[in-house]
């Protein structure tokens, strides 16, 4: 039987970054810290080399800040930019499922049916790490159910753009919201209701905008080789994160 040691022997890329994602999303890196690559390879126990790929793929995923000569950085999500990203994203997912609508069919409404499913799973598990994550990939399958690579390329930007100010500015009471929000889209879509289904997507994500609110941060957070090294832990026992956060996302 695989020990612990055996473990951090293989950890690879997608174990470094779903370490990183986890923390990150779970708002328990303090913005502005540096995300130095010797400092984190000497945690994962991994090269330079592989965390520099971790990080510009964070980087691209807009999960954290990569400054050309100066590294890697934790963001601080706008709030300020939520408006704008948010009436992008009414405009362009009103379009989606208004077209899913007459569109879907048995094998995209059976992979949304798990989809949700698994969200509800997640939201009776506590688990905010996974639920972010599914939350964010619903609406990117919804996207990709069009067949058109340029519509998933737009929704993964915009939505990338919202994980971040999800998980910092979000209540955590509020996952069993988002969670019914999808049920609606998604029985609108099997009931074949154009309108229905824009109203429900519309209103979904204005009232993910509305509950966005600034959060009350530690006063003194706990070093970061601390919050790392005790997520590393959880991944290692299997109590971590086993695939990585939504790309392109959250």
């Amino acid at each position: 039987m695989e020990d612990e040691t055996d473990r951090a022997r293989v950890l690879d890329e997608t174990a470094v970054h779903a370490v990183l994602a986890r923390v990150l999303l779970d708002g328990r890196v303090p913005a502005g810290t540096k995300l130095g690559e010797h400092f984190l390879a000497e945690i994962f126990g991994v090269s330079r080399e592989r965390v520099r790929k971790v990080l510009h793929r964070l980087g691209h995923e807009r999960l954290i800040t990569v400054e050309k000569n100066r590294g890697a950085f934790a963001i601080a999500p706008d709030l300020g930019e939520a408006r704008m990203v948010y009436e992008a994203r009414r405009i362009l997912e009103g379009g989606i499922v208004g077209h899913l609508a007459t569109a879907l069919d048995e094998a995209g409404a059976a992979r949304l049916a798990a989809h949700v499913a698994a969200e509800d799973a997640a939201m009776a598990a506590g688990d905010r790490f996974t639920s972010i994550r599914l939350s964010a990939e619903f609406h990117t399958i919804l996207a990709d159910l069009t067949g058109n690579p340029l519509i998933r390329r737009q929704m993964q930007e915009l939505v990338a753009r919202t994980m971040m100010l999800v998980a910092f500015f979000e209540p955590d009471s509020s996952v069993g919201c988002q969670c019914a929000e999808h049920r609606a889209v998604f029985r609108a879509l099997g009931a074949r209701s154009r309108a229905q289904a824009v109203r429900a997507m519309t209103t979904h994500l204005s009232l993910v905008e509305t509950r966005l609110r600034p959060r009350v941060c530690e006063a003194v957070p706990p070093p970061l080789d601390e919050v790392l090294r005790d997520a590393l832990a959880q991944w290692q026992s299997g109590r971590g994160p086993s695939r990585p956060a939504a790309r392109g996302a959250a």
